[in-house]
């Protein structure tokens, strides 16, 4: 049991992480309502990719990180840039006429792929939270800053993600009607409203810190 503790610590730590309505996740069920659950499924695996060294990389530092608190940030400071200029594209393109949403609907599940790996790696956020999680729970005895725990805590971490991801893929399942879905039309809007709702909070943290 306490070989598979990582394991259980990343998928935890990551299904919390990822459940409240995010960037990610809306992004995941507005393709999954506008382009279909297949597509939808594609950007899941491009951001569970990036999710995966985004992860490895915050808990193999995690100790050097801790030591320097000014990383994290520096960290948040790039956050907050990243996901105000996300909430400015959203709302612009929340305006832009229903003709150019149709471009939306046609592209490839390769480019919802890569769609889904940018956007995650946009996301700096999971950093400094795996980052907080992994060094915790190393402290109470239940993680070691080893290859073998950091392995089972990606996967979890990824496996927790993904799951996350196809939860919110299955609730907005693409509408077999011409009539557009609220999701459809007010995507871009829902979206740019969790970034800049995500981009306060950051500035919170970084003037209280």
């Amino acid at each position: 049991m306490n070989y598979f503790l990582p394991l259980i610590i990343g998928f935890t730590a990551a299904s919390v992480g990822v459940a409240p309505p995010g960037l990610l996740n809306m992004t995941a069920a507005k393709v999954s309502a506008v382009d279909g659950r297949n597509r939808a499924l594609m950007f899941a695996l491009g951001a569970s990719v990036t999710v995966f060294f985004q992860t490895y990389i915050a808990v193999l530092f995690a100790k050097f990180i801790d030591r320097n608190p000014d990383i994290v940030v520096l960290l948040q400071e790039v956050g907050v840039f990243i996901f105000s200029g996300l909430t400015i594209y959203f709302f612009w393109a929340g305006k832009k006429k229903k003709k150019k949403e149709e471009a939306f609907k046609t592209r490839s599940k390769t480019s919802r792929f890569f769609l889904g790996m940018l956007l995650s790696f946009l996301n700096l956020l999971p950093i400094p939270y795996h980052v907080v999680i992994s060094i915790w729970c190393s402290r109470k005895g239940w993680f070691f800053f080893n290859q073998s725990d950091i392995s089972l805590f990606v996967l979890g971490s990824v496996t927790g993600s993904f799951l996350m991801f196809y939860l919110y893929i299955l609730f907005f399942k693409r509408k077999e009607t011409d009539e557009p879905s609220f999701l459809m039309v007010n995507g871009n809007y829902i979206i740019g409203t969790v970034t800049g709702i995500i981009s306060l909070f950051t500035i919170f943290r970084i003037i209280t810190s």
